[in-house]
C-alpha cells in the first residue's frame, strides 16, 4: 500500500481525534472516563507518526498542514498546564517539604558539620584561643584589615535620603541576593564531586565565617559588626547549610547508587534535593531583603536582634515542629 493510501485510510482516526479535542476543550479532563483518555493518547501518538510520514514523503501541503494543526491541538490538551491549587500548594509547602527536610540525612550532616566547625573556628579566632594568631593564619592580615576598615564607622544608614536612599537600598538588596546566592551555588556545585567537594566547601566556609566572627569579637569594631550582621544572619547561614546539603545529596548519589545506574541515581537524588535547594533560595531572598534594608539602617540594635530571634523561631518551627510531625517518611 502506498503511503498516501495508508494515510487516507487513517482519516477516520484523525476525525475521531478532532472530536476528542473538541470534547476536551469543552470539558475538564477529570470528567472523562479513563478509557476515553487512553484512546485519546493512542490517537495522538498515531497522528504524530502519520505527520512524520506525511513530511517524509512530501504529501500535499494541505494534508501536512492539517496534521500539523491536529497534532498541535492534541498536544495542547494532553500536556495542558494545571491550574494553581492553593490547598495543594499549602500542603506541599507546609507538610511534605518540612517532613522531607527533617528526615534528610544529608541536611543533618551539613547542619552539624557547618555549625560545629563555625563555633570551633570562632573560638580559635577569639582572644581566648589556645592557637596563637589562628585568625591571621586563616584569614590573612590583608583580609582582616579590610574587615576592620569596613566596620570602622557606626551603622547609621545611608547618607542619601528619601527616594534616593530607597533606591540605594534596593540596589544593595539585589547585590546581596546575587552575592549570597553565588556562594550557595558554589557550595551546591562542590557537592557534585562525589559529596567530598561538598564536605570540603562546607568546612571551608564555616571555618572562614567563624574566624571572622571570632576575630571581630576582640576588636573595637565588634559593636558595628554585630549591629550589621545580627538581623540577616539566621536566614543567610541556614541557606548556605541547605545549599551544601542539596549538593552533597547529589554527590553521594554518585557513590551509593542503590543498584541504579549513576545517571538514574543522580536523577532520583536531584528530585529529592529540590525541596532543600528551593528552601535555600527562599532564605537567600529573605536574607538579602533584610541585609539590604534593615541591617544597614539606623534602627536600634534591639530591633535587629528581635528580627534575628523571630527568624530563628520561624526556622525552628518550619524545620523541626512541622518537619517532625508524623507522616510518610522521606527516603534518605
Amino acid at each position: 500500500m502506498k503511503v498516501a493510501e495508508l494515510l487516507e485510510s487513517r482519516r477516520k482516526n484523525w476525525q475521531h481525534l478532532e472530536q476528542l479535542c473538541a470534547q476536551l476543550e469543552r470539558r475538564r479532563l477529570r470528567k472523562l472516563s479513563p478509557a476515553t483518555i487512553a484512546r485519546f493518547a493512542a490517537l495522538y501518538r498515531a497522528a504524530c507518526a502519520d505527520l512524520a510520514l506525511a513530511d517524509a514523503y512530501q504529501l500535499p501541503p494541505n494534508t501536512v498542514d492539517f496534521l500539523h494543526h491536529l497534532v498541535g491541538r492534541a498536544h495542547n490538551q494532553l500536556y495542558r498546564s494545571r491550574k494553581f491549587n492553593l490547598a495543594s500548594w499549602g500542603k506541599e509547602m507546609f507538610e511534605e517539604v518540612p517532613r522531607r527536610l527533617f528526615t534528610d540525612n544529608s541536611l543533618r550532616l551539613a547542619f552539624f558539620l557547618f555549625w560545629g566547625v563555625f563555633l570551633a573556628s570562632m573560638f580559635l579566632a577569639s582572644e581566648h584561643s589556645p592557637v596563637p594568631d589562628y585568625d591571621r593564619k586563616l584569614l590573612t592580615q590583608e583580609y582582616i584589615d579590610m574587615m576592620e576598615e569596613m566596620y570602622a564607622n557606626p551603622i547609621g544608614g545611608s547618607a542619601t535620603s528619601g527616594s534616593g536612599e530607597a533606591q540605594l537600598r534596593s540596589m544593595m538588596a539585589g547585590w546581596y541576593l546575587s552575592h549570597n546566592t553565588g556562594i550557595g551555588l558554589k557550595v551546591f556545585a562542590a557537592g557534585l564531586l562525589f559529596g567530598i567537594g561538598g564536605l570540603f566547601a562546607t568546612i571551608y566556609n564555616a571555618a572562614l565565617i567563624g574566624a571572622v566572627f571570632g576575630h571581630m569579637t576582640k576588636v573595637p569594631q565588634w559593636e558595628n559588626f554585630s549591629h550589621f550582621v545580627t538581623a540577616h544572619g539566621p536566614f543567610e547561614l541556614t541557606a548556605i547549610v541547605l545549599s551544601a546539603a542539596a549538593g552533597m545529596r547529589l554527590g553521594f548519589a554518585l557513590v551509593d547508587t542503590r543498584g541504579l545506574s549513576r545517571t538514574a541515581s543522580l536523577r532520583r537524588a536531584a528530585k529529592e534535593a529540590m525541596p532543600t535547594m528551593g528552601a535555600a533560595m527562599v532564605l537567600f531572598i529573605l536574607a538579602a531583603l533584610i541585609e539590604g534594608f534593615l541591617s544597614p539602617s539606623a534602627a536600634p540594635y534591639e530591633a535587629k536582634a528581635a528580627m534575628a530571634v523571630i527568624s530563628s523561631g520561624l526556622l525552628m518551627f518550619y524545620f523541626i515542629i512541622l518537619g517532625s510531625k508524623q507522616g510518610d517518611t522521606f527516603a534518605t
